[in-house]
């Protein structure tokens, strides 16, 4: 592939790294280097620190980049956006990623529920939510999974019963990311409660929007193995929607998330610097916390096997950049993408708890714990990439089936 940027694409990093350069520092002089601290609690309440406690935070992160247009680069220029191209995007998130910026306040928001809503939407949506969505006045959460569908999202059986001008919500999701201090979330339901048994288990899904604070539904945290909660289940029992919040038409909800699914992999162009980043800031802490690891031979390859793989990652998206840009199907790099990603992310937290001896599995709050305890959490948490985003072993056996072509048995 051709690595040199257009001109248009190397004036939008010039401009991007221009603006970083002159608010980035500005804001961390205000808010903060990290939004960690040793006092974090493990509730995950707003207003705390850890995983969700730094929520405002991100929230005036997300409204400075927002004051530049550099919040949703994605959206129409009438909305705020830029409307990038997949160049800009891939830059975009490789820049945040170089200059280590904070987090968003609402990442589903912006990358995959506001452009549902501006593609999908009616006017009188869009004026309702759009706005909020862009300037963090509203968190926002996606309402997919459910306990009995799996890895196949075509199997949720969350029922919704026409009523009047409403629908009524029966059933169960799980896994919704930090549900619990959402005040809006873009549900998918089924209205056609015989698509299962019909074979058409696609057809009958409507996409829904939903005031998670309306009688009938139960928002219930998920500690997780850092002690951490950010997961939750939601619970719908006789939960009243109005028709009004359905987003396209009824039966269309597939149509409408797969249409902005693909958003969820546009930020794993930025992974492999951020992996490389945290790659040497671990060679440099290890020469402080445990030097004599850096002369073991093995550690040493290890480190190497690392350094190589995030290289081979970072080259593996480029490659589908470039299928991209050429009208090509970015297939099979996405899927490989998303495995490296995952057995990446776990080898660098292994990695760095072997570099720091024994002091590494500390957890937060202990007196002697290495950097205030975020390895050791960082290694427990990477266990989610074989689950987030797809299933190691889906994404295995889907290469398998339709890359490899391997006979079934």
């Amino acid at each position: 592939m051709d690595f040199a940027l257009a001109p248009e694409d190397e004036a939008f990093r010039d401009q991007l790294r221009q603006w970083l350069d002159d608010n980035l520092p500005k804001f961390l002089a205000e808010w903060g280097e990290r939004e960690t601290g040793a006092e974090a609690t493990p509730d995950g309440e707003a207003g705390q620190h850890g995983i969700m406690g730094a929520m405002e935070r991100r929230r005036a992160w997300q409204r400075c980049l927002n004051e530049g247009r550099w919040a949703a680069i994605n959206w129409p220029v009438e909305w705020g956006g830029r409307e990038a191209t997949v160049a800009q995007n891939v830059i975009y998130s490789e820049e945040m990623a170089r200059a280590r910026t904070p987090g968003i306040y609402n990442a589903n928001g912006l990358w995959q529920i506001g452009p549902m809503i501006i593609r999908w939407g009616t006017d009188e949506q869009r004026a309702r939510w759009v706005p909020n969505i862009l300037d963090a006045v509203d968190h926002w959460c996606q309402g997919f999974s459910e306990p009995e569908a799996g890895s196949d999202l075509a199997n949720l059986r969350t029922l919704a019963i026409a009523d009047d001008n409403d629908y009524v919500l029966d059933g169960q999701k799980i896994w919704i990311s930090s549900a619990h201090i959402a005040k809006w979330g873009l549900f998918l339901v089924r209205t056609d409660p015989t698509a299962i048994e019909r074979g058409a288990k696609h057809e009958g899904i409507t996409a829904l929007i939903v005031d998670l604070g309306a009688d009938g539904i139960e928002c219930r945290p998920i500690r997780d193995l850092t002690g951490e909660a950010m997961f939750c289940e939601v619970v719908f029992t006789g939960a009243r929607v109005p028709q009004s919040y359905r987003l396209g038409d009824e039966g269309a909800g597939w149509q409408v998330a797969m249409g902005t699914l693909g958003h969820e992999r546009v930020g794993t162009a930025g992974l492999a610097i951020t992996m490389r980043a945290d790659l040497d800031v671990m060679v440099s802490l290890a020469r402080y916390e445990n030097p004599d690891a850096l002369r073991d031979p093995e550690l040493r390859e290890r480190i190497a096997r690392a350094y190589t793989d995030i290289e081979y990652t970072r080259l593996l998206n480029y490659r589908a950049l470039s299928k991209i840009l050429k009208g090509e199907p970015n297939w099979p790099e996405v899927p490989l993408a998303k495995l490296q990603w995952s057995h990446l992310a776990q080898s660098l937290a292994e990695l760095a708890c072997d570099l720091f001896g024994p002091t590494a599995v500390l957890a937060k709050g202990g007196p002697d714990a290495v950097d205030g305890g975020s390895w050791n959490r960082l290694y427990l948490f990477q266990r989610y990439t074989s689950i987030g985003a797809g299933t190691t072993e889906v994404q295995n056996n889907i290469i398998a089936d339709k890359a490899i072509k391997l006979p079934r048995k």
